[in-house]
């Protein structure tokens, strides 16, 4: 098992492979562009970007500035950030600003449901134990109240949803993963399902005391986990298509689990949808041919946990085996399986017996999670989702249907359009759409067919409906003409201005000898945040306006733009990397991190950001060796909610030996509003 070890403070690890060798322009060429007009970065690697592009940096804004922001152009409407910045920390402890305090909650192994099986710190919970206890690798998630479904605001009891990414095996077992090799070619089944029963969704049902304390109201028939082997329905185009048939499901209907759920996106009419990110790497074929459906996105011959090596046989474990057998077909093995994977996942957090619900409309890509826009009555429901791997898509899809907020159910996302972005080099963009009914579209198809699209290795044949092209997305914004990006993370909306923000995390591959004109940085390890408008504020519109919001990186790098400095990092606010993005009920941006960490940036953090005078202060640091992902308030702003991922050492019991993923609850001392 030793091939499959990772670093639990990894960055762009193996199992995110480079699989778009589109030759779509990328976005280091469209912002190439774009700097020279508007948009500059400054400072650290902004220096050697000049040198790259040829372009010079003088006069562009005062390289001397100190200022983490601008301060005109302010308004009621904009936040203002009421606490002192937090150094950066490498202590083995989350750190909160002056007046705050802070305490773990739910760690891996947190009994919910079912007999309540208590955690063993030993590691030697069973599987079935595994499936009642909270999950491990905590990420997104959000909190619903209690009386949510009866309008209601209550922030003293709600249902707190998240979910679990991926897992420490390590960890996980007494003695760490059985290795196959030792085992006859084969890992003991128990261990697979334990770990299987470590990935999904969390739902925790959770209430405060008199005196401020939360707990888990045990007892509750709310509390439940979803799994990599909970039975899901799919909906939306794939629905019944062919190339999701499997012996469990003949009629392409349904599949079982949810696996590598990153962010999630709560959804206008109160449930919860769970992303499906790095899926890819939990299957393994031997298959000399494999169907471009799996070379697009990176299904090989091995698997991230062996779990087709499972020595029971069951059809739950060999279906991660996605190779064609001698003789059989899509029903008599499970060659398609990983195509039932890939989508977003609608659970209904209030209606514990209900099924998940894969929505396919949304696209089968690296999901890292989904964002929606603000619902008007009678208007379609919009949502934004990126996909997690280097140089891949920002997607947006829209309903047929009209938002009706008395009728409003998850069926909506089974109906619409999908489309992908474009960003032009003069700062606007174009939504291209990837239906078949699209003129465009089609014509690009029809191009396209016969010949090797990009240079990807696959020979477009054709999409033979459009149940295809969803399960092709990524080949289909390739054909589209989409701009690749560097690991489109979270969005979040802007809830006065309405402007649509994205992360773009990193992408440290880019080396000296893959620099063009195309792709001028070398080692992106910083990455930015973009941001965009609609046009004439329709967030069904097919075209917007895109301007960078910050460029990450170290003391001095500045955004500039139109030639004033607009942010300059300080120590108060120095960060790479931005992952997790969201704005709070107060209109503040939470900025939190997945990257490297060293001397200069200390552990990863979370930073709040004024997105009108862009003024940036960081707020929580983490633990050693943790991604700090998900963050979610009580509507009243009084509770927050942050998670804590892979956490090194033995954080945040210090009696115990084995690190547990864990919830952070952050409080004001004086019960006032967060972050103000």
């Amino acid at each position: 098992m030793a091939k499959h070890d990772l670093d639990s403070n990894y960055l762009d690890p193996d199992y995110e492979p480079v699989v778009n060798h589109s030759d779509n322009t990328p976005f280091h060429e469209v912002l190439a562009a774009r700097m020279q007009r508007r948009t500059v970065m400054k400072g650290g690697v902004g220096a050697a970007l000049a040198s790259i592009m040829g372009v010079s940096l003088a006069g562009c804004g005062s390289s001397d500035s100190k200022s983490s922001g601008t301060t005109t152009g302010s308004s009621s409407l904009s936040p203002e950030l009421g606490f002192k910045a937090v150094p950066v920390s490498t202590e083995n402890a989350v750190v909160v600003p002056e007046g705050y305090s802070s305490e773990a909650f739910l760690p891996w192994g947190t009994p919910i449901t079912g007999s309540y099986p208590e955690y063993r710190a030993d590691g030697t919970n069973t599987g079935a134990e595994q499936e009642q206890q909270v999950g491990m690798h905590h990420d997104g998630m959000h909190f619903y109240p209690i009386d949510l479904k009866t309008g209601g605001n209550d922030s003293t009891e709600g249902l707190l949803v998240m979910n679990h990414e991926y897992i420490n095996q390590g960890a996980l077992h007494a003695n760490g993963p059985t290795d196959s090799g030792d085992n006859g070619g084969f890992r003991p089944a128990d261990e697979v399902r334990k770990e299987i029963a470590a990935h999904g969704v969390s739902v925790v049902h959770i209430k405060q005391d008199s005196d401020g304390r939360w707990d888990v109201v045990f007892g509750s028939a709310y509390n439940r986990r979803i799994t990599g082997g909970t039975a899901m329905d799919i909906r939306g185009p794939a629905r019944g298509y062919s190339k999701l048939v499997t012996p469990y499901s003949l009629n392409a209907t349904e599949t079982r689990g949810t696996l590598n759920n990153c962010s999630m996106g709560p959804t206008p009419w109160g449930t919860y949808l769970a992303a499906e990110e790095n899926w890819h790497g939990y299957f393994a074929t031997s298959a000399a041919d494999r169907p471009r459906e799996y070379v697009r996105h990176g299904v090989g011959s091995s698997s991230r946990y062996d779990w087709e090596l499972a020595d029971s046989g069951l059809d739950q474990y060999v279906r991660f085996n996605v190779t064609p057998q001698d003789g059989g077909s899509s029903e008599t093995d499970y060659r398609n399986e990983a195509n039932t994977f890939g989508y977003m996942v609608e659970i209904d957090p209030f209606a514990p017996e209900s099924k998940p619900q894969k929505r396919t409309a949304l696209g089968r890509f690296g999901h890292e999670g989904v964002i929606f826009a603000p619902v008007t009555e009678g208007q379609p429901v919009v949502c934004y989702s990126g996909d997690d791997s280097r140089y891949e898509y920002i997607y947006k899809f829209v309903t047929s249907q009209p938002y009706n907020a008395a009728t409003a159910s998850g069926s909506l996302l089974d109906d619409g359009t999908l489309y992908v972005a474009r960003f032009n080099d003069d700062g606007s963009g174009e939504w291209l759409s990837l239906s078949l009914d699209d003129a465009d579209f089609a014509a690009k198809v029809a191009a396209a067919e016969g010949t090797e699209v990009g240079r990807s290795g696959i020979l477009f044949e054709g999409f033979e409906s459009q149940a295809d092209v969803i399960v092709n997305t990524r080949l289909a914004a390739d054909i589209a003409g989409a701009t690749p990006m560097d690991r489109p993370e979270w969005g979040a909306v802007d809830p006065n201005s309405g402007e649509v923000y994205f992360t773009l995390t990193n992408n440290s591959q880019r080396t000296d000898a893959e620099t063009d004109a195309a792709n001028p940085i070398v080692e992106n390890r910083n990455g930015h945040i973009i941001r965009w408008k609609e046009a004439g504020n329709d967030y069904a519109a097919t075209a917007f306006e895109w301007d960078i919001f910050v460029f990450a990186g170290e003391q001095g790098t500045e955004t500039t733009v139109d030639g004033n400095v607009v942010v300059s990092l300080t120590d108060d606010n120095i960060f790479n990397s931005p992952d997790g993005l969201w704005f709070d009920y107060n209109g503040v941006l939470w900025i939190q991190t997945d990257g490297y960490s060293n001397d200069t940036y200390g552990n990863q953090m979370m930073l709040a950001a004024n997105p009108e005078t862009r003024e940036i202060r960081r707020f929580f640091v983490g633990p050693s060796g943790c991604e700090v992902t998900g963050v979610v308030t009580t509507p009243n702003s009084k509770t927050m909610f942050v998670n804590i991922q892979h956490p090194r050492g033995n954080w945040p019991d210090a009696s115990e030996d084995r690190p547990r993923d864990a919830t952070v609850i952050v409080t004001r001392d004086d019960g006032g509003v967060i972050g103000a």
